[in-house]
């Protein structure tokens, strides 16, 4: 089974399951292809964490980029920067992780050859495919100077159901069926990436591989074992806001407003300290140990007044489980919609801007600083059985708010036992910040709780006299995240729904 925010990107990974691919190898078929389809969402030029479940054991990859080794955070103070810039700037890019990614993934666990997994992409590519609706609102945004540079999508992406055809990708997909990672890094892309850099990043930078495979970090909630990345990753969050609520005493019915307070307040007392903690050398288990002794912070009644937000992020998870039931959990992103606007001129792909996760303030444990990785928002998810066996993959997009997202998610599957199309279609609640939302937990105003429209009336009532600051929002609203799952069921079968939010996005199995 495979469930990912587009149908194209999922029947990718269905054909490689049919001509005898596994699990990971319809994941990265699956990514490569939204790769083509969902520039605004994720991408070559992006970052990649991927979870594993093989047999009884969870394997973690970190597949995020470094900070290229021409970046100074003095120079960028000395320009009037308080933070790191949000668009137009090549030093917020660090090296893109996703292809790197791939080929770790691949080089463990995969069972066909990269080009017989990549053909589906390579299709899509080169014979062109129809624009989605998210597509061609995500271009709308755009100002002049990132028109400019993503052009090609631009030009043909006028209205949803074009066809748009990206050769220069097709190329690059090409190059790593052939050479594998240096097709990609040593080839064009990489010369093209240094050129526009003009010193950002060496050669070295870009021929070193990046990826990591790292222990996951896990902690029991709701009856099963959750699993996520560690720090540079904030996935840490969503175990500890998890951990919290299982000791607390939700109610019976998730439709309950309790239900959402007790839930907020998990996540609040969770990410309360995340900017002076995150950062890429952090101690994961020390993290949850911490956010374990927090449940004494929580008001049964009264909402408190601990600063968080969320945001509106643009990243793509997808999942896949095989007959073998290997199960991977892979998120991939640009960060903020087409990232940092700006294109590699030779293949035309578009560039993150996940360096944006960088603290300029000097001293920081998260400063900028060259090779290092930005704290991440992305928070993939694995879930097991006491005994090891899989439970669930499960994820989502929505930036800051991913961990909010995935511990409404968790409660509905593990505790409530819903299946993954009721709880994905039932209406969610973020911390929404004021600003751009990567200023999550800093916010000095704090956040308001935002609710999905078709979510229950009267939690915004009921939730604003626990003393809530509460908003509305569209029902099946996209910032509410695009979240898919696939469940292992108690006879062994596979259960599995994509987000309606996604818009093209499906779940489908062989």
């Amino acid at each position: 089974m495979v469930a990912s925010a587009d149908q194209l990107a999922t029947q990718a990974g269905l054909t490689v399951l049919a001509r005898g691919g596994n699990a990971v190898d319809a994941a990265i078929a699956t990514n490569a292809a939204l790769a083509i389809t969902g520039p605004h969402m994720c991408g070559m030029g992006g970052d990649l964490f991927a979870l594993v479940h093989d047999a009884t054991s969870v394997h973690a990859l970190n597949a995020t980029g470094r900070a290229g080794s021409g970046v100074d955070a003095t120079v960028l103070r000395a320009e009037g920067h308080t933070e790191m810039p949000f668009r137009h700037d090549i030093r917020t890019v660090t090296v893109p992780g996703c292809v790197d990614g791939w080929s770790a993934l691949h080089e463990r666990f995969g069972r066909l050859p990269l080009a017989a997994i990549l053909a589906p992409a390579i299709e899509l590519a080169e014979g062109g495919f129809p624009a989605s609706p998210l597509l061609v609102g995500a271009l709308a945004m755009l100002d002049d100077a990132g028109r400019e540079q993503l052009h090609e999508l631009v030009d043909q992406a006028r209205r949803p159901g074009a066809r748009v055809q990206r050769p220069g990708a097709g190329r690059a997909l090409r190059a790593i069926a052939e050479a594998g990672r240096d097709g990609f890094y040593r080839g064009e892309f990489g010369e093209g990436l240094r050129r526009i850099g003009a010193g950002t990043y060496s050669v070295d930078d870009l021929e070193t591989p990046g990826s990591d495979w790292v222990t996951p970090l896990s902690w029991p909630a709701f009856g099963r074992v959750l699993h996520t990345i560690p720090p540079n990753s904030q996935g840490y969050l969503l175990l500890g806001a998890a951990g919290l609520a299982s000791s607390l005493p939700l109610p019976d019915d998730p439709d309950d407003e309790r239900w959402v307070h007790l839930l907020v307040e998990a996540a609040k007392a969770a990410g309360r300290d995340r900017p002076a903690v995150l950062h890429d050398e952090a101690d994961g288990p020390a993290l949850l140990a911490a956010i374990a002794t927090r449940s004494a912070e929580i008001d049964m009644d009264r909402a408190s007044q601990m600063n968080g937000a969320q945001h509106d992020a643009d990243t793509t998870y997808l999942c896949t489980v095989d007959g073998d039931r290997m199960g991977v959990s892979l998120i991939q992103s640009n960060a903020s919609n087409f990232g940092s606007w700006l294109a590699e001129p030779n293949t035309g792909i578009n560039l993150h801007n996940r360096g944006l996760g960088f603290s300029l303030e000097q001293g920081h444990p998260a400063e900028l600083r060259p090779r290092r990785r930005p704290p991440h928002t992305l928070s993939p998810a694995i879930a097991t059985h006491p005994d090891g066996s899989l439970a669930a993959v499960f994820g989502t997009m929505g930036g800051d708010g991913q961990p909010q997202i995935l511990l409404q998610l968790a409660a509905r599957l593990f505790h409530h036992h819903q299946s993954p199309a009721v709880a994905i279609n039932a209406g969610r609640w973020v911390l929404h910040g004021p600003v751009t939302g990567f200023d999550t937990w800093t916010a000095s105003g704090g956040p308001h709780l935002l609710i999905e429209g078709h979510a229950p009336p009267h939690w915004l009532t009921s939730l604003a006299a626990r003393g809530h600051d509460v908003r509305s929002a569209p029902p099946y609203d996209s910032g509410f995240g695009h979240a898919n799952a696939i469940v292992v069921q108690a006879d062994g079968l596979l259960a599995s729904a994509a987000d309606p939010r996604a818009r093209v996005g499906s779940a489908a199995g062989i």
